[in-house]
């Protein structure tokens, strides 16, 4: 398939938007036809009534279409619509006008083409274009007509391909100059019409291939077509038809439709077209829109750069036109997104994998050669029970779900076709994309004509040759779905590492520069087999296919890794703890490497943690052919081990100080409350709540007067955050007691709980998965009386929007700890303008700031926005902001002092700065004749595994760890603080004893990865990375230049200053690591959180922190020490490295001197971080959050600094040199711009 990318309409396209015509309906009732009109004298005979058979009318009243297309052209639409919209022989059988169908729609599309040449020859500058109109017919491909039988169809898809043929003939002959599916309800419907259209343009290689635009209908506010899928699922399903445009029409009014127009421009890669209805059919069938009311909302579409084409549908003549075109004059279009390359899959919902996305489940128990079960089901036609099954898949955590019918006794494609057509009727199961899993291609082909989402061909490969293998691919394609490529060829299955490779490398070739197949929608299945068979020629399969995988990932950009789990247990079939137990260990080490997806039973699969730790060592020394830490035989130590398997547990419990017991018992909820002690809650609280006359009495009384106390003392800086977080604990514990029988009482008297003091939502941001600050706040709040709903990190906007109209929220909270969260608490901010919203916007996290609130959020919105610098304010803050007398006065004091950040900051902007080429001119001086770079002792890329966490614990620089409590003061001394002291030792006790736990029961593992390699300074501000082995380019870390001007002789600093140009004649090196010491954490945090106990689970994370950054300079230590070995002689004890006395730099990305986040995508691919655990959010957040990235800088001149504000010349340079517009250089380096973007 060839995209039309020269078409003279996308040139027109990315300068203005262009208005399409409206309805033709709507103006052919004012021409009030009857019968005769319509039959003309050609069909004044014919055997049954034709009125409303408006399509005819391009024979028998051409005068009266040409006149409403003219009446559109001079209403000033640049397309114009043939009246094609029942045209096909599918359609026009009701009129028994079949033979008709090519005439119909030859001869609409010469009227209008007439007339568009004619317009344009009037006024070149503004071309008109005909576009031939494909309708969606008056049947649907995914929904049976027989209430009684969901499995049956009144069209099938090659019916509807055969139709749409013959209709596009008609209109490509006729002179369209491009095509519009349009109207659709049955995504599956404009399937058919796009394989038709591109089978017939591949057909005709000599003939223009036509642009073509598709338009669906959300049919209501539940926001799905008729047949159910959502706006993303829509446009994943028929992404493959390289549409100039998609986009919606019909059904809704402009009001309606705007979230779903929103959606589309979000989503789509292509330009966006709208016609909308003139509002809901009023009770008489007709439409009250009126034009220029119509243009209001229109121009708000366009101002929000959501549009490229606009025109009407239902109820819209000439005048609704004339109006648009008035609305959208002289305002840009949406420009063309760059749309991150994933592969796009869909059933009734969206499901994207990303490269860096989590593990896919595709669920295996639908497939009649893996379960006897399903197949007996299908064999006895019992598909109602079989449906069951894919349900519980689903329900179960599949993702997708995989359907293979390859049985002998049963006819394959009618089974297919049948279980298919079934799955579209169960909305809970067809939500998510199907795997079409079949040797035979006919079986393939027949699934893929039953789908309307976008699914997954299992599998095609070249074991019958390239040509066959090419030409199933493109099939594939043309019905648009994604592939899985097995690694076999006419030699046989690759059952080696070296045969994996290979015809996974050529196959992609093929694919990609052939085939034209997108890389993304590529999915190899490198074959898994069977381990601890005994053999010796099969130890390495699991071990290959391993590697295989990281091959894969790291040679073949974009490509998937898939393959049946299952297999590589096969040798233990009828053990199926040890089955799970191979089937987790495998996938742990696979899923590192970069495996995508894997076919899965999804109700059956066990956690890696919770494998037994000796069955899980002797499983991975037989998948990673590890020689056994005790000798012998791997396999052999497996296979006694699966023999005799059996479960260890263990644990213990802390014994209380009973010396506060003597108080009476509200004085003892107080102590419990203050001291954060959980042991005696429950026995206390209900010794109250006998006493009480309501269980809630016991919460408004003792309970709160403890909270209080809390509060006042945490006001009062006497206590502080560690031991409230502790209170909250405990008052968890009590109000769970509590609550059954505050449930009973309501239950019985119809009596409330007191209301809160207020509702907040709290959520971290979309791409943003650093939630410890803000669970901090939440407890803070929740011990003062509020009611806080936590959305939980990585939240998008809609949700979190929707979430405070849902609960009635007074107040909103953002939590970002990166540099993209900005942005997106930016466009949090405008949507809640945008939709009216009139509560406060509450702002905090680590890159916030008083400063960039006042200067890039406030300005969106016009309601309060409040910096929320750390949680003591935030009680202050929401009570100011709730209480009826302190607001106003409040929020003025707020805006007062917004003004004065305003006004400082553009000030500062305009402050003298230098020039690029001026800062690139005063950059750090170093005579590289006079200097010698270290040679690294080793190049290339080495990991460490499971580093011992006592040995990491020595390098922890405690002073963070308090400040991340809000105690402020410098380790150790901060433990004998006059104000902090107290709370400060107890926090540091409680780390000391979890710290000990953590390395004693290994809850957490440390893993790092370590690169040494050939660097050169290009570009003035750049370091390019190379090859040990071939000097190729391996990455080019574009980098950024102070240019505030410099006093006193200092130099406008980049890291690039500190690394050898190309063109010196020495040979520099740089270093690159990644290292977590999160993995492992998340069982952890789920139990504290599961008990209630927030202090734990906080405590938790922040030593994880403090870890992975005591393993980042233990790390670098090795580097200079030995690894590198530039300071081998160096003896700096844990003071002096933390304050930084060393040779050499680390600068990370996304601090000052390195402020671009995204630099870390190509840092993760240089080192393969995948494979040691680490992965990046789409906001560039890292996973496991406990982990630090970054460089190693040897020169002993190099320095951390910050750039500071840049310029627009910086900027541009900047972006040219990555390849990305100057437009999303501005949105990276957002904190860093010296200028209003």
């Amino acid at each position: 398939m060839t995209k039309t990318s020269s078409h003279p309409l996308r040139q027109h396209l990315s300068r203005r938007i262009l208005i399409l015509d409206g309805g033709m309906g709507t103006m052919i009732q004012r021409h009030q036809l009857e019968e005769a009109d319509y039959r003309g004298e050609r069909f004044a005979d014919w055997p049954c009534d034709v009125k409303g058979n408006n399509d005819l009318l391009a024979l028998t009243r051409p005068d009266v279409i040409g006149g409403i297309h003219q009446a559109y052209l001079d209403a000033g639409a640049d397309i114009i619509e043939t009246n094609t919209f029942n045209a096909t022989s599918i359609a026009m059988a009701d009129y028994a006008m079949e033979s008709l169908v090519w005439e119909i729609n030859h001869a609409a599309a010469r009227l209008v083409k007439e007339l568009c040449e004619k317009a344009s020859a009037a006024n070149p500058a503004k071309p008109r274009y005909c576009a031939g109109v494909l309708g969606p017919t008056n049947r649907t491909c995914s929904i049976s007509p027989d209430v009684n039988d969901p499995g049956y169809r009144n069209v099938s898809f090659d019916e509807l391909v055969t139709s749409y043929t013959e209709a596009i003939d008609g209109l490509v002959r006729g002179g369209a100059d491009l095509l519009l599916v349009e109207t659709i309800f049955d995504t599956l419907n404009a399937k058919a019409a796009v394989f038709a259209i591109h089978r017939y343009f591949d057909e005709r290689p000599d003939a223009p291939r036509l642009p073509i635009m598709i338009s669906g209908t959300i049919t209501d506010q539940s926001g799905r077509t008729l047949t159910g899928q959502t706006t993303e699922a829509f446009y994943n399903s028929l992404s493959h038809a390289d549409a100039v445009s998609y986009g919606l029409n019909c059904a809704l009014g402009p009001d309606l439709l705007r979230p779903y127009v929103e959606e589309m421009a979000r989503v789509s890669a292509g330009y966006v077209s709208v016609h909308a209805n003139a509002g809901l059919p009023n009770a008489f069938g007709g439409y009250d829109l009126e034009p220029e009311a119509m243009g209001v909302y229109v121009r708000e579409w366009a101002e929000s750069g959501l549009i490229n084409i606009v025109g009407g549908c239902c109820g819209t003549t000439p005048e609704h036109i004339a109006a648009i075109a008035r609305a959208v004059d002289g305002v840009a279009p949406r420009p063309l997104p760059a749309i991150e390359a994933k592969c796009r899959l869909s059933g009734l919902e969206p499901f994207n994998i990303g490269d860096g996305d989590l593990f896919v489940n595709v669920g295996e128990r639908t497939n009649v050669t893996g379960s006897r079960a399903f197949a007996k089901l299908i064999l006895n036609g019992d598909y109602a029970t079989a449906l069951d099954v894919a349900r519980q898949q689903v329900e179960n955590g599949a993702q997708v779900i995989d359907i293979n019918m390859d049985e002998g006794m049963l006819d394959a494609h009618a089974a297919m076709v049948r279980f298919l057509n079934l799955i579209a009727s169960e909305p809970d199961i067809a939500r998510v994309p199907i795997m079409i899993d079949s040797s035979k291609w006919d079986v393939i082909e027949a699934g893929l004509k039953c789908i309307q989402g976008k699914g997954i061909v299992n599998s095609i490969s070249m074991k019958e040759g390239k040509d066959k293998f090419v030409e199933q691919a493109r099939l594939i394609r043309r019905y648009g779905a994604a592939v899985i490529v097995m690694a076999f060829d006419e030699a046989g299955q690759a059952d080696t590492y070296a045969r994996k490779i290979e015809i996974c490398g050529n196959s992609y070739r093929i694919l990609v520069d052939e085939v034209g197949f997108p890389p993304e929608d590529i999915i190899f299945d490198p074959n898994i087999f069977a381990v601890a068979t005994g053999i010796e020629e099969h130890a390495r399969y699991g071990l290959d296919f391993i590697e295989a995988t990281g091959w894969i990932k790291q040679q073949l950009p974009h490509a998937k890794i898939s393959g049946g789990v299952s297999n590589v247990s096969f040798s233990f079939r009828g053990n199926n703890k040890v089955r799970e137990a191979i089937h987790a260990v495998f996938l742990y080490h696979a899923i590192l490497r970069g495996m995508t997806m894997g076919i899965v039973n999804a109700g059956a699969l066990e956690v890696y943690d919770e494998v037994d730790p000796e069955l899980r060592e002797r499983i991975e020394d037989v998948v990673l052919m590890r020689a056994p830490k005790d000798g012998g035989d791997a396999t052999e130590h497996l296979i006694a081990l699966a023999e005799k398997y059996k479960g260890e547990a263990a644990g213990e419990k802390k014994v209380e100080d009973l010396a506060w017991r003597a108080l009476p018992v509200e004085k003892r909820l107080e102590h419990a409350l203050v001291k954060g002690i959980t042991t005696f809650i429950v026995e206390d609280t209900e010794e109250v709540r006998q006493k009480s006359a309501r269980p809630i009495h016991v919460i408004e009384g003792p309970l709160m007067d403890g909270m209080n106390v809390v509060g006042d003392l945490f006001g009062a800086g006497k206590m502080f955050l560690p031991q409230v977080v502790k209170s909250a604990r405990v008052m968890k514990a009590a109000v769970a007691h509590l609550e059954p029988f505050i449930e009973e009482e309501k239950i019985r008297l119809g009596l409330a709980d007191a209301p809160a003091k207020g509702v907040i939502i709290m959520a971290t941001v979309k791409g943003d998965v650093h939630d410890i600050g803000k669970n901090i706040v939440g407890v803070v709040l929740r011990c003062n009386n509020y009611q806080v709903i936590d959305l939980g990190v990585m939240v998008p906007c809609q949700k979190i929007l929707d979430a405070a109209i849902e609960h009635k929220a007074d107040i909103i909270g953002l939590s970002g700890l990166i540099t993209p969260s900005l942005e997106e608490m930016s466009h949090v901010a405008k949507e809640m303008q945008r939709q009216g919203f009139t509560i406060p916007l509450l702002i905090g996290g680590a890159t916030t700031s008083k400063v960039h609130t006042a200067v890039k959020i406030a300005p969106h919105y016009q309601h309060p926005v409040i910096y929320v610098p750390d949680a003591s304010r935030a009680v202050g803050v929401c009570s100011n902001l709730l209480s009826d007398t302190l607001r106003d006065g409040f929020v003025a004091d707020n805006q007062a002092e917004q003004d004065r950040a305003r006004e400082g900051h553009a000030n500062k902007a305009n402050r003298k700065v230098v020039g690029l080429e001026q800062a690139r001119a005063n950059k750090e001086a170093i005579d590289w004749t006079a200097y010698q770079p270290p040679k690294p002792q080793w190049l290339g890329v080495r990991r460490f595994e499971r580093y011992p966490l006592a040995e990491i614990a020595a390098y922890i620089d405690w002073t963070p760890f308090f400040q991340s409590w809000e105690l402020a003061g410098r380790f150790p001394r901060i433990l004998n603080d006059e104000i902090v002291g107290e709370s400060a030792r107890a926090l540091y006790e409680d780390a000391q004893v979890m710290l000990k736990q953590i390395i004693a029961e290994n809850w957490l593992s440390a893993n790092a990865v370590i690169g040494l390699f050939p660097a050169a300074s290009v570009n003035h501000d750049d370091i390019e990375i190379r090859d040990p082995d071939n000097r190729a380019s391996l990455m080019s870390w574009v980098g950024l230049r102070q240019q505030l001007p410099k006093m006193d002789g200092k130099a406008n600093w980049a890291l690039a200053d500190y690394i050898a140009p190309r063109d010196s004649g020495a040979q520099d090196y740089i270093g690159a690591f990644a290292v977590t010491a999160g993995i492992g954490i998340d069982p952890h945090v789920k139990r504290f959180e599961d008990a209630g106990d927030d202090y734990s689970s906080i405590l938790l994370k922040a030593l994880a922190d403090r870890l992975a950054e005591a393993f980042a300079e233990l790390m670098h230590a090795r580097v200079r020490r030995e690894f590198w070995g530039y300071a081998a002689a160096e003896q700096l004890d844990n003071e002096a490295l933390i304050d930084e006395k060393y040779q050499g730099i680390r600068p990370a990305p996304g601090y000052p001197a390195c402020p671009d986040h995204t630099v870390k995508t190509a840092l993760f691919e240089l080192l393969d971080a995948p494979a040691i655990g680490m992965t990046l959010t789409e906001g560039y957040a890292m996973l496991p959050t406990a982990a630090v990235s970054g460089f190693y800088l040897s020169h002993p001149a190099a320095r951390y600094f910050g750039v500071g504000k840049i310029e627009r010349d910086q900027v541009a340079s900047y972006a040219e040199r990555r390849g990305v517009s100057v437009e999303q250089a501005e949105r990276d380096l957002a904190p860093n711009l010296g200028y209003d973007a």
